[in-house]
């Protein structure tokens, strides 16, 4: 149970797939611009990442491994993804069109979102088991949200702030997201 917490920890804080993996970049720049959409956005990747992972993992454990095909895993993980955010996307438009085109071109980008991807191949490289891979997708999934929902309250406070005209938009968004970096960083010495 400490193993699941101390992994649970790690994934939400000091191995946060954002501001220390530096994986999923294109969806917190570009959809943090609001609280809404950020959440929005954060959700259906922790939807995607965690049904990803699972049905990755269980793919990689006993398809891929016991034809000893491991080499296939980026192109079935690919796979997987792609048929995910279809569904997703589709769930969106019918659910909430408001949602739907606020998130715009970046839902469909959740395919190539380099931090679903990345989650899925980590448990496989860190060889977590079944329960443990659902820990921490879910803990870098809510780790992932949390960091896009601070990020866009930041972002809607900096938009009515006097920046300089050539730090305003992605200049600033980009200091503002290095500070985020640096305080997540310092918890990595805690566990």
């Amino acid at each position: 149970m400490n193993n699941l917490i101390a992994l649970a920890f790690a994934a939400f804080i000091t191995e946060n797939i954002i501001l220390t993996q530096f994986l999923g970049i294109c969806p917190f720049l570009g959809v943090s611009t609001k609280r809404k959409n950020a959440l929005g956005m954060g959700f259906a990747v922790l939807f995607v990442m965690l049904i990803s992972s699972s049905v990755t993992y269980l793919l990689y454990t006993f398809v891929l491994k016991t034809l000893s095909i491991e080499y296939m895993k980026t192109i079935v993980f690919i796979l997987v993804i792609a048929s995910l955010v279809q569904m997703v996307e589709t769930f969106i438009k019918k659910v909430s069109p408001a949602l739907y085109k606020a998130l715009g071109i970046y839902l469909p980008l959740i395919t190539t979102n380099c931090a679903v991807l990345g989650v899925a191949l980590l448990n496989i490289t860190k060889e977590n088991n079944f329960v443990e891979t659902v820990v921490y997708t879910t803990f870098i999934g809510l780790g992932f949200i949390f960091v896009m929902y601070i990020f866009s309250m930041l972002r809607e406070k900096i938009d009515k702030a006097p920046v300089p005209k050539a730090f305003q938009g992605i200049p600033i968004a980009l200091i503002v997201a290095s500070i985020l970096a640096v305080i997540f960083s310092r918890f990595g010495g805690i566990i």
